[in-house]
């Protein structure tokens, strides 16, 4: 089931609202999506973070069910298997699950939905599912609700930008280096 994809207009939109150039916003798109916001089957492309589930329910379902409650991050297992794990983990408490996964192209937490323009949590879940538009739309509110990252965006600070986005272990990813090399690339193409 094909989802619609980004257009230049959404780009172009995007930019104007972060007060930035295309390149820039196609530069961050290329290095932090995984390709696509959906999976063949037209779910949004999530990550469940069974450590967020752990720590919003306080650690209650760990004991029972360690693979989608545990304080150690990781155990994710292939992407297609992450709506299924988000599943499992809604049966025990659906709020405090569907909190727990990253969404969409810009894999945005989904405790962060008021910051991605959403005032509730399932307005946010429904645009994830609509189109990459929407995703990007979400990630341009959640880049203008932190002051700091939008300045940081804005001037293309990309160390400080990835460090607001990613957590402090951007640079073990390199995404510093990357966001720098696409917008370099990107700003050499007229996409505007």
């Amino acid at each position: 089931m094909t989802k619609p994809t980004i257009t230049t207009a959404d780009y172009q939109r995007a930019a104007a609202s972060l007060g930035v150039d295309v390149a820039t916003v196609r530069a961050v798109t290329e290095v932090e999506a995984r390709g696509t916001g959906f999976l063949d089957s037209g779910e949004p492309v999530i990550l469940f973070e069974r450590h967020v589930f752990h720590r919003l329910t306080s650690g209650f379902y760990s004991a029972m069910h360690p693979d989608i409650s545990n304080a150690t991050p990781g155990g994710y297992g292939p992407l297609s298997q992450q709506h299924a794990r988000l599943q499992k983990a809604a049966a025990l408490d659906r709020e405090m699950a569907l909190q727990s996964a990253s969404w969409g192209l810009f894999q945005i937490m989904g405790f962060n939905h008021a910051a991605a323009g959403h005032l509730t949590l399932q307005g946010f879940i429904n645009a994830m599912y609509r189109s990459e538009g929407d995703h990007l739309d979400a990630f341009v509110a959640f880049v203008r609700s932190e002051p700091a990252m939008h300045r940081a965006l804005k001037a293309r600070n990309w160390a400080d930008f990835a460090r607001r986005y990613n957590g402090p272990a951007y640079a073990a990813n390199r995404y510093d280096t990357r966001l720098a090399a696409a917008y370099a690339r990107h700003k050499g193409t007229s996409h505007a």
